[in-house]
């Protein structure tokens, strides 16, 4: 017994020499700077709304120097990750010029340069008719088909032709009850011819009373302005005849030709 407490003093003694040594010698070493990388990479973080607003130092600019819209032929040689890419900051852009014009708007202030607006849209336009064809291109070659939705044009129940996207069901037509229902396009019905003939008449008065009060304000602008550019009043009212009331006697103002 005597003999285990004095091997334990020893080695209580001996763990106590070891630890002294070590931490003197601790403080010797070289220190080492230690690099954390980071595992994930994002973009700078924003913590407020103002990212749907323009920046600040175009407030209150009449004109603001943008560039043209996104062609096809420029968008057909970037890859699918920068297509990805460029649909998100487009989207952004759009959403801050919405928010822009409205608030323009709110202020009665004159929202700069508007065509931005369509800048943007026409760009994204063309950017999903070039993500079409490469679908288009990939199903042609991978299935010998074009992987479109097919559509047709068909008349609901009451008659009213509209563009109708085919799409596949487990059930048959003929046993499908439920699409039946919902899809009965009734247009050999007497109910509906009426309708339909109706219809055609109401839509044909609201033609003619836009085209006659385009007409009125064509009139009124030739005869307070003479000098009146009629190519480019032919290309804003297209469905007014210009050269009719260009001769006609209400067109001529308080003045001598």
């Amino acid at each position: 017994m005597a003999l285990t407490r004095q091997g334990c003093k020893l080695g209580l003694w001996a763990h106590q020499k070891c630890c002294s040594h070590y931490n003197s010698n601790l403080f010797k070493l070289p220190s080492l700077h230690v690099v954390f990388a980071k595992p994930l990479s994002t973009t700078n973080p924003r913590h407020d709304l103002m990212e749907f607003f323009d920046d600040k130092k175009n407030w209150g600019e009449d004109t603001i120097r943008v560039g043209r819209s996104w062609r096809k032929d420029e968008l057909r040689i970037k890859s699918n990750s920068d297509l990805h890419k460029l649909w998100y900051v487009l989207l952004k852009e759009r959403n801050m010029l919405m928010s822009m014009e409205h608030e323009c708007k709110e202020a009665f202030e004159v929202f700069p340069n508007p065509e931005r607006l369509d800048k943007v849209k026409e760009s994204m336009h063309n950017l999903e008719e070039v993500v079409i064809e490469r679908n288009k291109a990939y199903h042609e070659l991978e299935t010998g088909e074009t992987g479109i939705r097919p559509a047709k044009t068909v008349t609901n129940q009451i008659g009213i032709p509209y563009f109708y996207k085919m799409c596949e069901h487990l059930i048959p037509k003929f046993l499908n009850t439920k699409w039946r229902e919902t899809h009965n396009f009734r247009d050999q019905y007497d109910e509906t011819k009426t309708f339909l003939a109706l219809l055609g008449e109401k839509e044909h008065a609201r033609l003619r009373r836009s085209i006659k009060g385009q007409t009125n304000h064509v009139l009124g602008l030739m005869r307070r302005f003479p000098n009146l550019d009629l190519e480019a009043i032919k290309e804003k009212y297209p469905d007014v005849d210009i050269e009719k009331i260009k001769n006609s006697d209400e067109a001529r103002g308080h003045w001598v030709p």
